[in-house]
């Protein structure tokens, strides 16, 4: 299941391909939003930002394509006019220059404006984006110890989208083994250094796998890759302690951690 960095990254290729460009070819599959088809020729995508696995396609005329990927939808970038064979349903495709854009199989699709953004459920609902430059680590640790968060286990908050939108499984595991701590902590029971190192590390660990093009294959050795120190790492030495890495089940999810250095 991809997390915050994959998601930045797909959104990354999406721009390359057409931000700024004017778009000459703008189709919908779904008839409540082909009404905006012709209005959209000419503009140009100024912005695509992630919140979470929502992808917020921003265009010149203030209206934003709201995606929510869920379990099977999926973007690609074609050379315009050269369609993938695939078996897969196109619900969106925006075409400028050379090059396409393609959302498959994806169902939860909206055209908003700047007010029906503001109060969109999902985009209330979910915290910062990890990946926000914005975010600082000050901003995460009054977050941690606000009333809402402060008394929840970290094991379970770290998968809260709530909390901050982008967190997933092997972020939870890499950030706990940073921080040196086990899942069953509470922030609010966190001394100030504790707490200080866990908030560094929920903004360090996925802007770092951000820009390591993170990966799941241990058995990759060449590029710039994000290297795990404990996820999907059973049974190998801890680099810090040496101990034998463990992994259980934790919120219907494996984690993997090392109990002689987390503690």
């Amino acid at each position: 299941m991809p997390e915050g960095p994959e998601i930045r990254r797909a959104a990354d290729k999406l721009e390359q391909a057409l931000l700024g460009k004017p778009l000459t070819e703008v189709w919908f599959a779904f008839p409540q939003l082909q009404t905006y088809q012709s209005s959209l020729i000419g503009e140009r995508i100024t912005a695509i930002e992630t919140r979470g696995k929502a992808l917020l396609t921003h265009f010149s005329n203030g209206l934003t394509l709201y995606s929510h990927n869920q379990l099977y939808g999926v973007w690609r970038v074609v050379e315009h006019g050269d369609p993938p064979a695939t078996n897969r349903s196109l619900r969106v495709r925006l075409a400028a220059g050379e090059q396409a854009i393609l959302l498959y199989s994806a169902s939860d699709i909206e055209l908003l404006n700047s007010d029906t953004l503001a109060s969109h459920p999902f985009l209330q609902r979910v915290g910062p984006d990890v990946l926000d430059i914005g975010l600082t680590v000050a901003q995460v640790r009054e977050r941690l110890l606000s009333a809402r968060f402060r008394r929840r286990q970290l094991g379970g908050l770290l998968l809260d989208q709530a909390f901050l939108a982008g967190l997933g499984n092997y972020l939870r595991a890499e950030m706990l083994w940073q921080a040196q701590l086990l899942p069953q902590h509470k922030a609010q029971d966190l001394l100030a250094e504790k707490l200080e190192q866990l908030a560094e590390a929920m903004l360090a660990i996925p802007r770092h796998s951000y820009q390591m093009r993170g990966t799941m294959d241990e058995n990759r050795h060449h590029g710039a890759v994000f290297r795990f120190k404990v996820f999907n790492r059973t049974g190998k030495p801890c680099e810090r302690c040496g101990t034998l890495i463990e992994k259980g089940m934790l919120s219907s999810r494996p984690f993997y951690w090392c109990s002689g250095c987390q503690h």
